[in-house]
This record gives structure tokens, C-alpha cells and sequence, in this order.
């Protein structure tokens, strides 16, 4: 799984599939382990997700940064993602939880939606290098602003959805006595929005000395709700939640909480 997801040459809606299922299965395999196998070992594991979420925040961003492959930049930045959800694991309450899944749940949107753009550009061009898509708004300025939102979004700028999970997130990792670890996960964020920000950089560049050939041959259909690609269809979807979907934070943590506190007394 680890080869097809930073493989260069995997098909890109597959490193979109497991980049996002892989964390959904990963973290609610360790919810209910920690949660009803453990539930009496608190200190012991602990430690251990919080150097994890750590190595993996810090890893994952820095490696990301280097990357010229748009999957394989998404792959080793999805790596930071999944230290930013263990933050809410490593709380060990209630608001913790609540916190990663919502934070979770805007991020498939999110990821789901900056995967459907490379996979659209792909299919235009053939290219997967993050150079190529110099000048790309001015071919397909639909496209590259769907690709800058979601982007941005997962870089946790304000007012996306992002940035509301986030917050939410290192909110809660402060009431519960995480300082370092939300410390780390602001200054990786940061370097987060710093490589989303070239890329950024890069699409909306007007200059044709930097346009490169593939932009230059371009070719775009009409892009709308109406139209039969579903690969459109998603990424409108997924701009639409990674946009608005923040404002709805708060039913959506009156409703997780509520199922969380059912399941533990289910569970008892």
C-alpha cells in the first residue's frame, strides 16, 4: 500500500482512495482499541501517539516541501494530516474526538477534492509535475481556483473549512494540557501553507515566458454542475464543503458528541 501511494505512477483516484481510507480505518481502529481494550493504560500509550503525531507532523511537511510530483507532494503532506488527527486521539476525551472526526470529515473533502483537480489536469495534459501547472489559470481559471481553494483549505487559511477544523482541534489539545503539541502543529502548518502557497504561486501566473508547453496546448470543455464528468461534479462538490462547510461546525459536534456518549454507554 505504502508503494502505490508515494509510486509517481499510481493511478492517481487509487493514492486518492487510500490516502483517505487509510486514515478513516486507522484512527477508528485506534479509537475503539484505546478506548475498550486499553482503557485502564492511559500514561503507556500516551507518549507514544504523541511522538508519533509529532514525528509525523514535522516528517510529513518537510518532505512534502521538497516533492516536484503533485501526488507524491500530496502523499508525504497527507502524512502530516494524519499527525494533526492524532492530536485529537491524543486528548483522550470526549472533545478530542469530536475534534479529529470533524476535523476528518472536512478533510475528505478537502483531499478528495484537491485529488479530483490533479486528476482532471492530468487528463489534460498528461503531466503530474508541479512546474506544469504554471499559468494555468489563464486556460482554465475555474479549475485553478477550485485546485486554490481546496489548497488553501487544507492549509488552514481562514475563512475555510480548514481553518475551522483546525482550530477546533488545537483548541481542544490546549484545554487539555497539549501546548507542545499544538505549538508543533501550528509551526508545521505554517510550513504547510508555505509549499500550498508556491503552488498557488504557480497557477495563477500571467507571464508567457513562464507558461509552460502543456499550458500552452491546453484544451478545457465547458466546466458546470450540469455536465456528465463526474470528476467535475466531485471537485464542485468538494469546493462547495471545503468553503462552507465550517459554518456548520457546531450541529455537526452537537450531533458526534451526542453518538459518542451513546456508543460509550452502549458500551458499558
Amino acid at each position: 500500500m505504502s508503494n502505490l501511494l508515494f509510486d509517481s505512477n499510481s493511478p492517481t483516484p487509487v493514492v486518492a482512495f487510500l490516502s483517505v481510507a487509510s486514515k478513516i480505518a486507522g484512527l477508528a481502529l485506534l479509537v475503539r482499541l484505546f478506548n475498550i481494550v486499553f482503557p485502564f493504560l492511559p500514561n503507556q500509550w500516551h507518549s507514544l501517539l504523541e511522538i508519533s503525531a509529532i514525528c509525523s507532523m514535522i516528517l510529513g511537511n518537510l518532505v512534502a516541501i521538497t516533492q516536484t510530483s503533485m501526488k507524491r507532494m500530496l502523499a508525504y503532506s497527507s502524512i502530516s494530516q494524519i499527525g494533526y488527527l492524532m492530536i485529537g486521539l491524543v486528548t483522550g476525551n470526549f472533545d478530542g474526538y469530536t475534534s479529529m472526526i470533524v476535523y476528518l470529515l472536512f478533510y475528505i473533502f478537502m483531499n478528495l477534492g484537491t485529488f479530483a483537480c490533479i486528476i482532471l489536469f492530468g487528463l489534460r495534459t498528461g503531466t503530474d509535475n508541479i512546474r506544469d501547472y504554471s499559468g494555468l489559470i489563464l486556460k482554465d481559471p475555474l479549475l485553478a481556483f477550485s485546485l486554490a481553494l481546496c489548497l488553501l483549505s487544507l492549509g488552514g487559511i481562514p475563512p475555510l473549512s480548514g481553518f475551522f477544523g483546525k482550530l477546533y482541534l488545537f483548541w481542544c489539545a490546549w484545554k487539555a494540557g497539549l501546548y507542545f503539541l499544538v505549538f508543533i502543529g501550528l509551526f508545521t502548518s505554517v510550513i504547510s501553507i508555505y509549499y500550498y502557497l508556491k503552488i498557488i504561486k504557480l497557477l495563477i501566473t500571467a507571464e508567457n515566458k513562464e507558461v509552460t508547453s502543456y499550458i500552452q496546448s491546453y484544451t478545457v470543455s465547458s466546466f458546470s454542475l450540469l455536465s456528465k464528468n463526474s470528476i467535475e461534479v466531485s471537485i464542485f462538490i468538494c469546493v462547495i464543503a471545503s468553503i462552507f462547510l465550517g459554518i456548520f461546525m457546531n450541529p455537526i459536534i452537537s450531533i458526534l458528541q451526542t453518538n459518542l456518549h451513546l456508543n460509550t454507554f452502549t458500551n458499558i
